[in-house]
């Protein structure tokens, strides 16, 4: 391993090549058969913006602590390592990143949204705002 720094669209291509990211409809359909939607926004886009109907909102700095099934500060719905979560961010890079640190955590099935919120709401799916 170097110790050579690398740049974030190198970490982000390294990050993205351990799991298999979902698209929009993907995460429609995975949500629907029991997959956790987690919207990462922060407040001001969520405001802007609306939500995702159906999806937890756990902001980033929160996220590893609600989400860890061993921890003592997880939401009622993390019971185990194998639930299966889709991280949305507003674009689907910060969504990357966070995906990638619950897989460290153990959460093997965590993935993302690709292109985030702003590419469910360009694919017609359903928004609150």
């Amino acid at each position: 391993m170097s110790d050579e720094p690398i740049g974030i669209d190198e970490l982000l291509e390294r990050v993205r090549s351990g799991y298999e990211r979902l698209g929009p409809q993907e995460a429609s359909t995975a949500a629907a058969g029991g997959a956790l939607l987690v919207d990462i926004r922060y407040a001001e886009l969520r405001e802007r913006d609306g939500l995702i109907p159906g999806a937890l909102v756990i902001e980033r700095n929160e996220l590893e602590w609600r989400l860890d099934p061993r921890g003592s500060h997880r939401v009622p719905e993390a019971v185990d390592h194998g639930l299966r979560v889709v991280v949305i961010c507003n674009e689907g890079y910060a969504s990357s990143l966070a995906a990638e640190s619950l897989h460290r955590l153990g959460l093997y099935r965590a993935t993302d949204l690709v292109g985030g919120f702003q590419a469910w709401r360009a694919a017609g799916l359903p928004v609150e705002t």
